[in-house]
C-alpha cells in the first residue's frame, strides 16, 4: 500500500506546485487583475463575440489603504476574456461607480482626508481606462455623500444614476455584473 500510496502523493504534490507556480498574465489590463492559465477549461470566452458588460461596482473595500479587491476584479473580468482570446476591441466594459464603492474614486487629496492614504485604487482605474473600459460614477451617490466634481478622480464620468445607466444599456445588450 506505501508503495503505491508515496508515487500517487508525488504526482499530486507535482501537479499543485506546477498550479501554484504560475505566474499571473495581465494580456488587457497591464499590471493589475492577474489572471491564470486553465489549460483544462472546456468552456471559454468565444474570440469571435462582442462582449458588453456593465460593471455595477458597489462593494466598499474591506480595507481601504489596499487596492479594493471588487475593483481589481474588474481588471480581472477584462484580463480574463482577453487571456481566452477575447481582442480588446471586442470587449466593451462600462463601470458603474456608487453605494459603498464611490470612495474608491475619490481623488488623493480627498481620499487622504477620509483615509490618512492616497487613493490606492486610482492606479487601477487609470489601468482600466488604458484598457479601454469606461469609468462612471452615480451622480445621485455623490450628492448623497456631498461629493463634487473637484472630490473625484478626474478620469470618471458622471452620470445622471446607476440606476438609469443600467436601464440604458441593459436593453442595448450588456450584461449586468455586480461587485
Amino acid at each position: 500500500m506505501k508503495k503505491i500510496l508515496i508515487p500517487a502523493f508525488l504526482i499530486l504534490m507535482g501537479l499543485s506546485s506546477s498550479l501554484m507556480a504560475q505566474t499571473p498574465n495581465y494580456p488587457i489590463v497591464k499590471g493589475f487583475g492577474g489572471v491564470f492559465v486553465i489549460e483544462d477549461a472546456t468552456e471559454r470566452p468565444d474570440p469571435s463575440l462582442e462582449y458588453k458588460v456593465l460593471v455595477d461596482l458597489i462593494s466598499p473595500a474591506e480595507d481601504p489603504k489596499e487596492v479594493s479587491r471588487f475593483v481589481e476584479n474588474v481588471a480581472r473580468l477584462m484580463n480574463l476574456h482577453g487571456l481566452a482570446g477575447v481582442p480588446k476591441e471586442r470587449l466593451h466594459v462600462k463601470v458603474i461607480v456608487h453605494g459603498g464603492a464611490i470612495f474608491s474614486i475619490l481623488n488623493d487629496s480627498k481620499y487622504k482626508d477620509r483615509f490618512e492614504v492616497d487613493n490606492p485604487n486610482l492606479k487601477v482605474f487609470e489601468a482600466l481606462e488604458e484598457a479601454g473600459a469606461e469609468i462612471l460614477v452615480c451622480g445621485q451617490s455623490m450628492i448623497a455623500r456631498k461629493l463634487s466634481k473637484e472630490d473625484i478622480w478626474p478620469g470618471v464620468e458622471i452620470a445622471h444614476s446607476m440606476l438609469t445607466t443600467a436601464t440604458t444599456y441593459v436593453p442595448q445588450g450588456y450584461v449586468m455584473l455586480r461587485f
